[in-house]
């Protein structure tokens, strides 16, 4: 809806191959000349597959995605995995065709010119926008239908972000509405006059369900006057925010949930990820790092190692999930009751274990084997999930993907329980709305950013000693 959003997005787009082009250039004169560069054909074979692979990943990550309203920090991380892949790409070409000039001084200059190039064309193209809105140029004048929640959050996002390149008149209101703070043009009965003396450009209809039958009268007036509509649905009392439209045959379809793993791909991505990174775990950490921990847990506390426990994974299948036992002998049961901070039942090793979140890297073996990822709603015991399910209708909706190792609830502070009864609830009602936010934005990226976060607050835990 944004103005001019796909012209805009191919503008990006055509000036970012041009600045991948001069960078490849740039760094084929630097590497070595441009007359060994002509001498060298097959380099442009290695330009085009870079020029596509650019197009490719820059879809595949959102870098085109509604820059306007993203901070340069943001974007800036995604061009830093765009160079990522063009690295990896290039040392692979390279590799096959086994060229012994551009190597890896092509390869460096290359990527820091390109995200040198990408990130002044961001900042540069952004900030021409924002003074070309600022001084009324590609700027449509449009009005809110409607005055109810969704309209006023709606009104509250455009004006939070002009360079969208609205101009917001204000609210028509349905029959005895209130507005507060907030210009008031008329009601709905008086739509097609409001049009006509405020020269409005575009309609953004947010009514209620209940008032939806004045939709028909409305869009008539719009096409009257050639004023282009869109429509927000009342959609926000679902959990859901993610929403999806698209068409299955003649009949548009709206689907309350996107869910980017549905995809076999991404699927298939996801768990060789998994596979890699448990290997490397295993071979590199585990190797030595369990025997030592087996050592002292033996040497501080009686009993045995491992605590092993039924769980729920993905699509409501139950397996045996491990972890190193924390808890005092004949404490750790099946029964529902969590463990909170500095509960007696920890032992002092099982303390450190917790809060190293050590006591879970026995679950990197259900990651080998698949019941479990690295990265996904954490999952619960049997016991917790019939609790739980009292308190949150939707917690089967966590069971749409495998449970993770960690997640996206756990890196924002949000694990464990509370012994306040009212506090444990929104607790977790709070992490289960988080994990459902993690299944309707997943993308690998993602997985990587928690992943990171997760061995930060691994280590602060263990300095801090909470």
């Amino acid at each position: 809806m944004i103005v001019n959003q796909k012209s805009l997005r191919n503008i990006r787009i055509l000036l970012d191959l041009i600045l991948l082009c001069g960078s490849f250039l740039i760094a084929a004169v630097y590497a070595q000349s441009f007359e060994i560069l002509m001498m060298r054909d097959y380099m442009f074979i290695l330009l085009l597959v870079l020029g596509v692979l650019w197009v490719f990943s820059s879809n595949v990550i959102g870098f085109y995605e509604d820059f306007t309203s993203r901070y340069f920090g943001y974007q800036f991380f995604n061009i830093v995995k765009n160079i990522i892949v063009q690295s990896a790409v290039s040392v692979i070409f390279i590799f096959l065709v086994k060229e012994d000039l551009f190597t890896r001084n092509f390869i460096l200059a290359y990527s820091i010119t390109l995200t040198a190039f990408i990130s002044l064309r961001t900042l540069f193209f952004k900030r021409i926008l924002i003074l070309a809105r600022e001084k009324g140029k590609s700027v449509r004048r449009v009005i809110i239908v409607g005055t109810g929640e969704i309209a006023e959050r709606f009104y509250n996002m455009i004006n939070s972000n002009p360079n969208f390149g609205f101009q917001m008149l204000g609210f028509v209101a349905e029959e005895n509405a209130e507005i507060h703070g907030k210009q008031l043009l008329g009601g709905i009965s008086d739509f097609e006059n409001i049009i006509i003396e405020n020269h409005v450009e575009e309609a953004v209809i947010a009514l209620p369900d209940n008032a939806t039958g004045k939709l028909d009268s409305i869009m008539k007036i719009c096409n009257k006057h050639a004023v282009r509509t869109h429509i927000v649905p009342d959609y926000f009392k679902f959990l859901s925010k993610k929403f999806r439209i698209g068409m299955i045959g003649d009949f548009p379809i709206i689907t309350v949930r996107d869910e980017p793993l549905q995809e076999v791909q991404w699927r298939l991505i996801k768990r060789a990820f998994d596979v890699i990174v448990s290997l490397c775990v295993i071979i590199f950490i585990v190797s030595w790092l369990f025997p030592v921990l087996i050592l002292l847990q033996k040497l501080t506390t009686k009993g045995p190692v491992f605590f092993v426990q039924d769980r729920i994974g993905k699509y409501n299948k139950v397996f045996r999930c491990y972890k190193f036992r924390t808890m005092k002998i004949d404490e750790e049961k099946d029964g529902f009751n969590p463990a909170t901070r500095f509960d007696p039942r920890i032992t002092k090793f099982g303390h450190f274990l917790r809060i190293s979140n050590l006591d879970e890297l026995p679950q990197i073996f259900n990651i080998l084997g698949g019941d479990m990822s690295l990265v996904g709603p954490r999952p619960h015991a049997i016991p917790y999930n019939e609790l739980y399910r009292e308190i949150f209708d939707e917690i089967k909706l966590r069971h749409l993907v495998k449970p993770g190792l960690t997640g996206w609830a756990q890196v924002h502070g949000l694990r464990g329980d509370v012994e306040d009864e009212e506090e444990n609830k929104q607790l977790i009602k709070k992490r289960i709305e988080y994990d459902i936010w993690y299944i309707e934005n997943w993308s690998l990226g993602l997985d990587i950013q928690i992943i990171l976060l997760t061995i930060w607050l691994m280590i602060r835990g263990v300095a801090k000693g909470y």
